[in-house]
């Protein structure tokens, strides 16, 4: 199992999450928790997608950090 970081951004109504890791992976929803809930199937459909086809599937790296900006 893999734990890959998700970035949510809000827009509007709407909501849209992507890995830095996991280029071309994205997902939309309503709600921060759909939109998260989304982007974990829409990984797990990319991974399986990249097994098939023989592709390395990436390993994890990517981490967040707040930093305070006067």
């Amino acid at each position: 199992m893999h734990r890959y970081l998700i970035i949510i951004e809000h827009y509007g109504n709407n909501y849209s999450a992507y890995s830095p890791d996991v280029p071309g992976c994205i997902a939309t929803g309503q709600t921060e928790k759909e939109t998260e809930d989304n982007m974990r199937e829409a990984l797990q459909f990319h991974i399986e997608g990249m097994l098939e086809d023989g592709l390395p599937v990436p390993e994890p790296h990517s981490e967040a950090r707040y930093v305070a900006v006067a």
